[in-house]
């Protein structure tokens, strides 16, 4: 009896234990499937303190080690710790990098990899915490001037609608019986109203899937095609545009060619980092045409996306033997242009925002008002 009994409280307390780990685990997983990888940021400070360690002449497999176990994000300190297992065991550093190409590119592993040849990784793991670092300045930049339009243009859709649903209700309870008497305006108001109201769920709807469906469309070969070629031909924000691609491209172009990167390697990777699919097939054409033999200022088609300047500046830096120099000059004149220019776009988007919004709200009390106005003077005519 006493066995049995035993026995029986065993079951219960591995059941227990059981049920704790399923739970462990459970959680884990869930922490696992919910947490973010690893963002351009944290790519950023990995290599600034890999930098600092590498200079100090901390050995490469030590110092992932250090840095690994004091980053918080699990998937990307199982990674590092990863890199430093696998140039233990004889890989190269770029060679262990490459495993996570997605997460660090493949202008960071090729740079890397020229820094390994030549000996100088402390000077190259410097040199693309620069280049991150002004990737993020910039993305933050275009991001930031993006900021208050979409404020106020949610602003004036929140307004409308508040006004349409809402307060406009309120007011036609007035106008009963008296249809004929309102202008035009009041009432194609008064009409969306309704719908609005009656039909609420459905413009909802239909407003989530065409966003979806958008994003969708944008994701395909011919949406992405279409997209891209719309931030080139848009008034407002193809200088912009224009500006960002040009110093992404340069920049990544300069760094490489510096690093002694292979020419047709490197137009391979700038083509990747370019941003825009159209930039990206440019790179390519002229990838091809320097490897049938030509010179990489004379592969530019009779319209090229870039400047004549600065298709001049790179005929200049071929010929003086100073293209990497050339090429990341002209990387941060396009990148003072960029800060110039999106000034300009926001100080010219923000008053046609504020207008917009002051158009449709005033709109909409004007239909409101008119009818008010217009019987209380019958009515004294009376």
């Amino acid at each position: 009896m006493p066995v049995a009994v035993t026995a029986e409280k065993m079951a219960v307390h591995r059941g227990r234990g059981s049920g704790k780990a399923q739970k462990t685990n459970l959680q884990q997983l869930s922490e696992i499937s919910f947490e973010l990888g690893p963002g351009l940021k944290d790519v950023l400070n990995f290599t600034n303190q890999l930098s600092v360690m590498i200079k100090a002449g901390i050995p490469l497999p030590d110092a992932l080690e250090s840095i690994g176990i004091q980053i918080e994000k699990r998937k990307f300190r199982k990674m590092v710790l990863d890199m430093k297992n696998r140039i233990e065991a004889g890989e190269s550093f770029s060679q262990a990098l490459g495993q996570y190409r997605d997460v660090f590119g493949q202008l960071y592993v090729n740079m890397i990899a020229a820094a390994e040849m030549s000996g100088s990784l402390s000077l190259m793991l410097r040199k693309i915490t620069e280049y991150l670092d002004q990737e993020i300045q910039t993305r933050s930049q275009v991001i930031g001037a993006m900021i208050y339009p979409g404020i106020i243009a949610f602003m004036a859709i929140s307004c409308t609608t508040f006004l349409l649903i809402f307060v406009l209700p309120k007011f036609t309870t007035l106008f009963v019986g008296k249809e004929h008497l309102l202008p035009k305006p009041t009432i194609i108001i008064m009409a969306i109203s309704s719908f609005l109201r009656a039909y609420w769920v459905y413009v909802l709807a239909g407003i989530v899937v065409f966003i979806g469906g958008l994003c969708t469309f944008i994701r395909t070969i011919v949406g992405r095609f279409w997209f891209d070629k719309a931030k080139l031909i848009i008034p407002l924000i193809k200088k912009l545009c224009n500006c960002l691609y040009i110093t992404r491209s340069l920049g990544a172009m300069g760094i490489l060619t510096n690093a002694g990167v292979p020419i047709l390697d490197t137009l391979v990777i700038t083509a990747e980092v370019s941003g825009n699919v159209h930039y990206k097939r440019m790179w390519y054409q002229v990838h091809d045409s320097v490897k049938q033999g030509k010179r990489i200022a004379q592969s530019f088609s009779a319209k090229p996306l870039l400047p004549v300047a600065v298709i001049q500046m790179i005929r200049s830096g071929e010929d003086s033997g100073m293209l990497g120099q050339v090429l990341e000059e002209v990387s941060q004149f396009y990148q003072r242009e960029l800060k110039t220019t999106i000034k300009v776009v926001t100080s010219m988007i923000e008053p046609l925002m504020i207008i917009v919004m002051g158009v449709l709200v005033g709109f909409i009390a004007m239909a409101i008002v008119l009818p008010i106005f217009k019987m209380s003077s019958m009515a004294s005519g009376h």
